[in-house]
């Protein structure tokens, strides 16, 4: 499969004048058999950004959602108003109730800003399942990925409740997946689960152990020291051409894969594109 992928949302924005930031992600990935958009950022700048570098995202026909916090999935409102109705692929958790605790604050919502029934009413048609599965030709989503590595913790400020007893494992959290010639081509919303984790299921799954390039946000930026560098240790060994690091993979985790990996890290802010 050949194809590309473009950054439409992200907390930072590239060279081309005009984008605009937040925190968030979305990413729009073209093929030969369509166009499909993983995640919508918060739902400020998706319709905008996209204008801005003439993607047209009523060609759009399927939406995956990586898991159910506000800024990977606050845009599918905009985008189902302007571009009219889409199939959306995600987690049957992605409605959850979410919250995050840090430094002594109060909880903070952070789960979708919209129920099903109200988005269904503006046409999105869900599909929410939490296996593996092929959405598209040589697209596949993760699945809920299992936490094996003992030093993938991921980030502890998440709760699925508002007085923070319940730690939040993000079961939801999934990653779209692309078979390509070059080897298996990743796209992170967070990674809650965690990069190794997630790339070590995929691989099993797919029958694929080239990894091409991971692109997307990898959450190490919320998460401790020895997970940084647990997973440096561990991409170490999978000789992943391209590293590109967007929205929560933090200013100091993306200096440590840049210093690690000359040449394969890339900052993917709006705007970046990745040809497979």
């Amino acid at each position: 499969m050949k194809g590309r992928i473009t950054v439409l949302c992200d907390n930072g924005v590239g060279p081309l004048a005009g984008t605009l930031g937040e925190h968030g992600f979305a990413a729009l990935i073209e093929t030969a058999s369509g166009s499909l958009l993983f995640d919508t950022g918060q739902g400020a700048t998706l319709l905008h950004n996209a204008q801005r570098m003439q993607r047209d995202l009523r060609r759009v026909d399927k939406v995956a959602i990586s898991h159910g916090h506000y800024d990977h999935t606050g845009g599918l409102w905009p985008l189902l108003q302007w571009c009219g109705p889409k199939r959306v692929y995600g987690h049957e958790g992605i409605f959850a109730g979410r919250y995050t605790l840090r430094d002594g604050e109060k909880g903070r919502s952070i789960g979708m800003p919209y129920s099903r029934e109200f988005l269904e009413g503006q046409g999105a048609s869900f599909d929410l399942d939490a296996s593996f599965r092929e959405i598209a030709p040589d697209i596949f989503l993760s699945g809920e990925v299992p936490r094996k590595q003992a030093f993938e913790q991921g980030d502890t400020g998440l709760f699925c409740d508002a007085a923070g007893c319940i730690p939040d494992q993000v079961p939801d959290d999934q990653s779209l997946v692309l078979k390509t010639g070059k080897g298996l081509v990743l796209v992170l919303g967070c990674c809650h689960s965690g990069m190794i984790n997630t790339l070590e299921l995929v691989r099993e799954r797919t029958g694929e152990t080239r990894i091409y390039a991971v692109i997307g946000g990898n959450h190490l930026g919320f998460s401790s020291q020895a997970q940084l560098n647990g997973t440096v240790k561990m991409l170490g060994t999978y000789g992943i051409e391209k590293i590109c690091g967007s929205h929560c993979a933090g200013f100091a985790a993306s200096a440590r894969l840049m210093k690690e990996f000359p040449g394969k890290f890339h900052p993917a802010q709006v705007g970046y594109t990745l040809e497979m």
